[in-house]
């Protein structure tokens, strides 16, 4: 069986799981009533109170939380706790639109300590390891909750965050990193400075990696693994849960094992709201069960995926989530045709002519709007005939019109080109006149 950092919750039987569930909402729902204004105030509109929620089903009488529920409730109108309780504030780093804030108290802090170090367990990292962490430190809580899950192990934690390319690489030589974790995104701009300074992977200490904050392609991973020659793993957090330590990948890679004794997971419809059976794709919906800063009921992460319960043969008996390769927000709308950026993705992965860098630009040419495709040619296939570029921009863009049904010019634009980012990697830049 492989290493699991609290078998208690995460081996823990399905019926136990439940009755677990229901005396935290319930405790989490009383907790709002009495401390938040914003949730008495739409219990109260419902007719109801906290006693009347006698099962995890009641659960779904209540509306959803929004990012704009957290935007309009700066900065503390969430917060269910007196600030001399509230031991640290983060934003969220925000994929659309303007940071939320989050609150912890010490319990919070250590309850994200110990989710973050079941991630790590997952993922097979050990007080062995030389971790390096690239995630960024500060306002963001990335960083933050990876090193106390890294520490809380035992390993020695490198936390380079945002350092400069070079200087990742020479970390990585001299203290003998073992293992990396940041964005897929980042870890292939670092396998792009190893093999620009000369750098063989052979001649590193690594063996394995956790990456999240960006969803990203198995095409990516196997791109990560060969360049980098380890063993990648998916972790998945949000800011407005606490951060990373919602759910991870274990050795068996056949999802992500979520953290069902302090979240609450639904799966609905995206355009409806109505829940969707398990094994269907939807978006994912969290509930808070044991926050104490700010507990959140009925969360709408904006990012796609599905359940599956069955117990894994890792020896975890929590639900697993798919992999996030989309987000609702992420959508592009090309003439009635939504394009995910992780579907354009998995199109150019089939051309070895080009790298993992690319961008989805929309602009609007008289009244309609039009998709361009922006991708770095790879660097061992540079080239100056332009009638060679031409025609391989062509062939990229027919296969897109025949995968994904929409029209799109493609360019080829020289290595490096395309702006490299520490946070999560800007996918679409929409330059259409918002008035």
């Amino acid at each position: 069986m492989a290493a699991i950092y609290n078998p208690r919750y995460e081996t823990i039987a399905r019926e136990e799981l439940q009755q677990l569930q229901l005396e935290r909402l319930q405790a989490t729902i009383n907790r709002c009533y009495k401390n938040v204004p914003f949730y008495r105030r739409r219990l109260e509109a419902l007719g109801m109170e906290p006693e009347d929620f006698q099962s995890l089903d009641d659960l779904r009488q209540l509306p959803f939380t929004t990012k704009q529920d957290l935007r309009d409730s700066y900065p503390y109108d969430l917060v269910a706790l007196p600030l001399r309780e509230v031991v640290r504030f983060h934003l969220s780093s925000g994929t659309t639109g303007s940071p939320t804030v989050i609150a912890y108290t010490a319990n919070d802090l250590a309850h994200w300590t110990e989710l973050v170090a079941r991630n790590l367990v997952a993922g097979e990292i050990t007080r062995e390891d030389v971790v390096q962490i690239f995630f960024g430190y500060g306002l963001f809580s990335g960083g933050f909750g990876l090193h106390q899950g890294a520490e809380a192990i035992g390993a020695s934690v490198l936390p380079v965050s945002e350092a400069e390319l070079p200087q990742q690489v020479k970390i990585m030589q001299d203290f003998r990193s073992t293992a990396l974790i940041g964005m897929p995104s980042y870890a292939l701009a670092i396998a792009e400075a190893m093999e620009a300074a000369g750098v063989d992977a052979n001649s590193l200490s690594l063996r394995v990696g956790l990456f999240g904050a960006e969803p990203w392609s198995e095409e990516r991973r196997q791109a990560i693994e060969e360049r980098l020659h380890i063993r990648a793993y998916d972790i998945y957090g949000l800011s407005e849960m606490g951060g990373p330590g919602v759910s991870g990948e274990c050795p068996e890679r056949c999802g992500l094992h979520l953290a069902e004794d302090h979240y609450l997971v639904e799966v609905v419809d995206p355009a409806t709201g109505e829940p969707l059976p398990e094994g269907e794709e939807g978006e994912l919906v969290f509930t808070t069960l044991t926050k104490e800063a700010l507990p959140l009921l009925r969360y709408r992460s904006g990012d796609l995926s599905a359940l599956d319960s069955a117990p894994c043969a890792c020896g975890r008996t929590v639900a697993r989530m798919r992999r996030v390769c989309c987000r609702t927000d992420d959508m592009v709308i090309i003439h009635g045709i939504n394009v995910f950026p992780a579907d354009v993705a998995t199109v150019l992965a089939s051309f070895p002519e080009v790298s993992e860098h690319f961008q989805l630009v929309v602009e609007q040419v008289g009244v309609l709007d039009e998709l361009e495709v922006r991708v770095e040619l790879a660097p061992q296939f540079f080239s100056d005939t332009i009638r060679g570029l031409e025609g391989l921009e062509q062939e990229i863009a027919d296969k897109i019109r025949a995968n994904l049904g929409v029209g799109v010019a493609v360019k080829l634009v020289e290595p490096k080109t395309i702006e490299r980012s520490i946070g999560k990697a800007k996918r679409v830049l929409d330059l259409r006149d918002k008035e």
